[in-house]
């Protein structure tokens, strides 16, 4: 039978992706369904006498935080968060309703059902069950609901960092996306030990622009300058470039505890081949051993017979912790003399201790609910609002507890058709998450 906890964490979750708080990224088009369910995250948390406070830098783009004391007065607060905000859906692709929160065969659907209104009605629904029971945390509790993640932050965790860091007074410390969820720890079907992934580090996330000039001509007049072949060789050169492997901390936990469970040596020769023996895990971990830069936009002339005197390429980059300049010169290399390489956002990695106490709290809490269950640092090579709050010396973690079948790719989830996610992993995820909060 569940607990009043793990039904309002389904009842919570359900009501917030009904709310479409759809983020385009396009001022126009985004509407007001950050504050809609900003506004519903406050009126929950005012009927159980939790005081919050609603921040709207711009209309439409809310985000809620709030306060719980807790026993310990010298120990550093604890930051948890969740955006409010869900990427845009292509209906035709769906079986279910996007925002009906539909359940069938044990799995609530939906935009948001992994990322990340199930954790934002986790920890609503938690708030709520300490302030009915009178539970009172061995930390300062900071619940921080959150705009505009998905197009950056830039009005919603970066907002409130620039704008009103006094919201975080005294935190030291985050809990957010993405991690949390269960993988199989052994090849073996028939062994039922899960690994719970915790991120302890994030890639960075960076755009930049590859320009090449020369002069303009007639198409029957090729130039020895045209921009569009030299912009086409360096984007080639980018594109087909593979940085090295580096082990960075959290990779290499993460090689170390898996390499053990499953007799693998992952050596720099065998990198490859050993994490694809990893299943659908692979593509998670795969992604987190090098820097990338990839092109993904191009723009050049406009008319067939013009030879234009300027060419660009945008690039999307991804940053392991500290490479920051190995990158950039090596993106200029890459690029050769004659082309400009011009940044634009850059966000470096964040990296958090991989051997601090909250660690040994979140493996405590798993071990409640899964006694063979084994917390494992590793790499998000995707970013999160932890960037944003690094500013403020906070150290962020990924850690939403979902224990699910051993063949359920959650990370596959995330901005997906049909997104969903086992309701009883929802369950899981709420009694994991109250005692995680209530002792860290």
């Amino acid at each position: 039978m569940s607990t009043r906890l793990e039904d309002e964490t389904l009842q919570f979750v359900r009501e917030l992706i009904r709310i479409e708080s759809v983020n385009t990224g396009i001022a126009a088009t985004i509407g007001d369904g950050e504050t809609r369910a900003a506004r519903f995250v406050q009126e929950c948390l005012a009927e159980v006498g939790i005081a919050s406070e609603l921040v709207e830098p711009r209309p439409g783009r809310g985000s809620l935080v709030a306060r719980i004391a807790g026993s310990d007065p010298g120990a550093g607060a604890l930051l948890v968060h969740a955006h409010l905000d869900v990427v845009p859906v292509e209906e035709g692709d769906w079986t279910h309703p996007p925002f009906g929160a539909d359940i069938e065969d044990g799995f609530l659907y939906g935009r948001g059902a992994v990322d990340m209104k199930n954790y934002a009605g986790t920890i609503l629904a938690v708030a709520r069950h300490f302030a009915r029971e009178g539970i009172v945390p061995r930390r300062d509790l900071v619940f921080a609901f959150l705009a505009d993640e998905e197009s950056g932050g830039v009005w919603g965790a970066g907002w409130l960092v620039e704008n009103r860091p006094e919201l975080f007074a005294g935190v030291t410390e985050a809990l957010s996306e993405v991690g949390g969820f269960s993988v199989p720890l052994v090849a073996d079907p028939a062994d039922e030990r899960r690994a719970y992934l915790v991120a302890t580090s994030e890639k960075g996330v960076a755009w930049s622009t590859l320009t090449a000039r020369g002069h303009a001509a007639h198409g029957s007049r090729p130039t020895d300058d045209n921009a569009v072949v030299r912009l086409a060789r360096a984007v080639s050169a980018v594109g087909s470039h593979r940085f090295p492997v580096v082990r960075t901390p959290a990779l290499q936990r993460f090689l170390d505890v898996f390499g053990e469970a499953r007799g693998l040596a992952f050596t720099d020769e065998s990198l490859a081949d050993d994490l694809a023996s990893l299943g659908f895990v692979a593509s998670l971990v795969g992604a987190t051993t090098r820097n990338t830069a990839t092109p993904t936009v191009l723009s050049a002339g406009e008319k067939t017979n013009i030879i234009p005197a300027e060419a660009s390429a945008r690039l999307d980059i991804r940053i392991l912790p500290g490479q920051d300049e190995q990158l950039r010169q090596g993106l200029r290399d890459l690029a050769g003399e004659d082309i400009d390489v011009r940044e634009g956002r850059w966000w470096s990695a964040t990296e958090a201790p991989l051997d601090a106490p909250i660690i040994g709290v979140l493996q405590d809490a798993i071990t409640a609910h899964d006694p063979d269950g084994i917390v494992v640092p590793y790499l998000l090579p995707a970013s999160t609002d932890n960037k944003h709050f690094a500013k403020l010396g906070i150290h962020g973690y990924g850690f939403v507890p979902l224990r699910v079948p051993a063949d359920f790719d959650v990370f596959a989830q995330f901005h997906a058709a049909d997104e969903r996610v086992p309701v009883d992993a929802l369950h899981f995820s709420a009694r994991v998450t109250a005692r995680i909060l209530r002792t860290a």
